[in-house]
């Protein structure tokens, strides 16, 4: 199961990978060719995509390709705030793209749809002209122009509320659109001026669709009458699960090589089955699932009959469980016996049936990059011990995020460097490390913090509230410990946080420093140059034993109580031994132990995100913060405790995006009172945000000079980092499983199907039937002394 956020204020399919938290969502939108551009001096590279790039002229004409989606669409109109993954992959094959995203994740003309698009005014207004090729028409037969974007606009900008929208980012600026010489001559012209202009009129609507708010509201919900993509929309069959693309034959641009695609939607943890039956041809898959298929990849040269290693009945194969098997079948006591033997032959059958599945499963291959989205750990700092950022900071410095990325991506064979920002992924070009405005893993940095922020290891046997916070603190103080940073405001009502206080000057903290000193050097052009390319199921308290991390070496034949603090008394030790650093004792504060609500879903396809929770769960005994587990029902896991706020810990991802100053504001916005005494936090689920973030967020997305808006988005990122609500992790793998013949789909990355270049290689072109993933063969269960997760 993927755990992805809400979309980052848009749904639009070249800019999100998800629109719920529980589904994988469509893939950008560009062209194939982008795929070999070079990489730029001094950008961090991105992975490369796997979709077995192929020629038009090797690929079939004809075909049906059998594609898994998590669900049918609730709506067509991607608009809407129903609208949901397969809304999204619908429309980019069946409606104009005017902008597609390259393998880097930056905008690209769509020539298909516009001859050109430019800005040809900057003052004293932003003008922008499109215009549209000539032979681009609907399905119908007329022809795309500014109706329809007027329309668009009508219906988006946030003026009729009569109108279902979910989202009016950028087209509340537009001020008015004219007719050229032409229809196929926009002259759009905005009252503000707007840096992510390419996002808009993508996907662009037929005006029957956009120009009423009746039309709107459900004119596009079952069905679409009109189209102007490579496909077209023949039936959408909710019973049947399924919704089916057929050829556009008014297409203008290059044919589609297949005659139609059929979205299907297969629950991902019965995606293996659904392969192996030979139900589909292409699925994002999770570990699980890719394990089998690489596993049967490597056995298909075994010897026949075999007995497998893994699946049902496989701990039953060796001789001493299968003595006792025998044994318990025949034994004296008929009713047992009975019952030994129906399990014997329920796990035989069962077995038949995975051995089967395993066969058929060599007909597939995975192909492997990185998702277009982050993991992130987030810190709820609306009330509770985390309203203090220094205990938030304390938190975000005991987890070693390389640890965690590397656990999860280098079984994998993917780039294992943990995130460096907020609001891109490596490979973009906004892309920048601003994480020193935080610091990196430092476990007595930690410890200080808390101790300033009056949690100490007496502090939970104290009873007397009165008692200065922090008079029993241990370690030495960081610099930034005990200032509170005018930006680490949160929305925690006045007088709930307790041990903190607000200084009411303008003085910067060191903080604050941090991150302008971070953000001087992400702007600074030289350093670039050299900067590093539902219920709760079940409640555990975390008291493991911290791993070898932060360990150091004994002398050869000294006691290792003589050599470091924290050594067992008479113990002795080679040169080169690891003893385990001295382990915080619970910290607490008058009277209360420190311990966090740690939610995590509790669902089959999770367990990869349960193992880093306990992975941080370990980090963070270390240094004193205990973690109560809360697992909790995957379709309730978002909307009843991550959105609601119901947490102190979590995990999930946010999709990646070209457009961050327009996407990224409602997830960092400040959250500000309502009326009626909640919070409106948008999409700001940690609840940490500060003022002087919007306003760098504002002059981005008004910043017309690309430059200097990414520095200013660097900036803003750097501010985020310091107030240690959102700490990102990793880049999610992406892995999907795809017959060998299928060409130019599969692991996309940043880059996205271009539908009319998809089908199946022509006979003597498929090549191997079946290439083995590196994806090990076993998934560990529990956390050890050197913990490591899988995806």
């Amino acid at each position: 199961m993927s755990h992805v956020g809400a979309p980052r204020g848009r749904t639009c399919s070249r800019t999100l990978r998800t629109v719920s938290l529980l589904t994988t969502g469509v893939l950008a939108l560009t062209v194939l060719s982008a795929c070999t551009a070079e990489k730029p001096a001094g950008r961090a590279q991105a992975a490369p995509v796997d979709i077995g790039s192929t020629g038009r002229d090797a690929i079939a004409q004809g075909g049906t390709v059998r594609w898994a989606v998590d669900t049918m669409p609730a709506t067509l109109n991607v608009f809407q705030a129903d609208s949901d993954a397969t809304t999204n992959r619908i429309a980019g094959a069946v409606l104009p793209t005017l902008f597609t995203l390259d393998r880097t994740g930056s905008p690209q003309r769509n020539g298909d749809y516009l001859e050109s698009a430019k800005i040809v005014d900057r003052e004293p207004k932003q003008v922008v002209v499109y215009k549209l090729n000539q032979q681009a028409v609907w399905s119908d037969g007329t022809e795309i122009g500014a109706p329809d974007f007027v329309a668009q606009w009508h219906a988006l900008r946030g003026k009729d509320t009569a109108y279902w929208t979910a989202r009016n980012a950028g087209y509340e600026r537009i001020e008015k659109i004219e007719r050229g010489k032409d229809d196929l001559d926009v002259r759009v012209t905005f009252d503000r001026p707007y840096a992510d202009w390419k996002s808009l009129f993508t996907p662009l609507y037929p005006k029957e669709v956009m120009g009423s708010p009746t039309s709107f509201n459900d004119g596009a919900r079952a069905g679409l009458k009109t189209s102007a993509g490579p496909f077209n929309l023949k039936s959408v069959d909710r019973k049947a699960k399924k919704a089916t693309l057929v050829r556009n034959p008014r297409w203008w641009g290059k044919r589609a090589k297949l005659d139609s695609i059929v979205l299907s939607a297969v629950p991902r943890g019965k995606r293996a089955e659904a392969l192996a039956a030979g139900r589909l041809d292409i699925a994002d898959i999770d570990r699980a699932a890719a394990e089998r298929i690489s596993s049967a990849a490597r056995a298909k040269g075994g010897t026949a009959g075999q007995p497998l290693t893994h699946g049902p009945g496989a701990a039953d194969i060796s001789p001493a469980a299968s003595l006792r098997a025998r044994a318990m079948a025949n034994g004296s006591d008929k009713e047992k016996a009975e019952a030994a033997r129906s399990a014997r032959e329920r796990t035989a059958e069962a077995a038949e049936t995975y051995s089967r599945e395993q066969r058929n499963l060599r007909g597939y291959v995975v192909r492997k990059s990185l998702e277009p989205a982050y993991t992130q750990l987030a810190l709820n700092g609306e009330s509770g011990p985390l309203a203090d950022e220094r205990v938030r900071r304390a938190v975000a410095r005991a987890i070693n995020r390389k640890q965690l990325a590397d656990a999860v991506l280098k079984p994998l064979g993917l780039p294992s460097k943990p995130l460096g920002s907020h609001l891109a992924v490596a490979g973009q070009p906004a892309y920048a490390d601003s994480s020193d405005a935080l610091g990196t893993q430092d476990t007595h940095e930690a410890q200080a913090l808390l101790a300033d922020a009056g949690w100490t290891q007496g502090g939970a046997r104290r009873t007397d509230a009165g008692t200065k916070a922090g008079s029993e603190g241990e370690g030495r103080k960081p610099a930034d410990a005990g200032k509170k940073s005018p930006d680490a405001e949160t929305a925690k009502k006045d007088g709930e946080k307790k041990g903190t206080s607000k200084e009411e000057g303008e003085k910067k903290t060191d903080a604050e420093k941090k991150a302008d000193k971070s953000t001087d050097k992400a702007t600074d052009k030289s350093a670039e140059k050299s900067e590093k390319s539902g219920k709760p199921e079940k409640s555990e308290k975390k008291n493991d034993t911290p791993s070898d991390e932060g360990s150091y070496t004994v002398g050869d034949n000294k006691p290792a109580q003589d050599t470091k603090p924290g050594g067992v008394a008479g113990a002795y030790a080679p040169r080169g031994t690891a003893v385990p650093a001295p382990k915080a004792g619970p910290l607490g504060k008058d009277g209360k132990t420190l311990t966090l609500r740690f939610v995590l879903p509790s669902g089959e396809g999770s367990e990869s995100l349960r193992a880093v929770g306990r992975r941080i769960s370990v980090m963070l005994d270390r240094i004193g913060i205990g973690t109560e587990t809360i697992k909790v029902a995957d379709n309730s896991y978002f909307k009843d405790h991550i959105a609601a706020g119901d947490y102190d810990l979590a995990l999930y991802s946010w999709p990646a995006t070209a457009y961050p100053a327009t996407d990224g504001r409602p997830i960092f916005a400040k959250p500000v009172p309502a009326s009626d005494g909640t919070l409106q936090v948008e999409q700001n689920y940690t609840r940490v945000g500060t003022d002087h973030i919007d306003q760098l967020f504002d002059q981005a997305a008004s910043e017309l000079d690309e430059g200097e808006a990414r520095d200013l988005m660097k900036k803003a990122d750097a501010r985020i980092w310091a107030a240690a609500g959102s700490i990102p992790l990793y880049q999610r793998p992406q892995l999907v499983a795809t017959k060998p013949a299928l060409a130019n789909a599969g692991a996309f990355g940043f880059t996205s199907p271009r539908y009319q270049d998809i089908g199946f290689k022509k006979s003597g072109n498929a090549g191997p039937t079946a290439v083995p993933t590196a994806v090990p063969t076993a998934l560990p269960t529990t956390v050890e002394k050197s913990p490591k997760a899988e995806k």
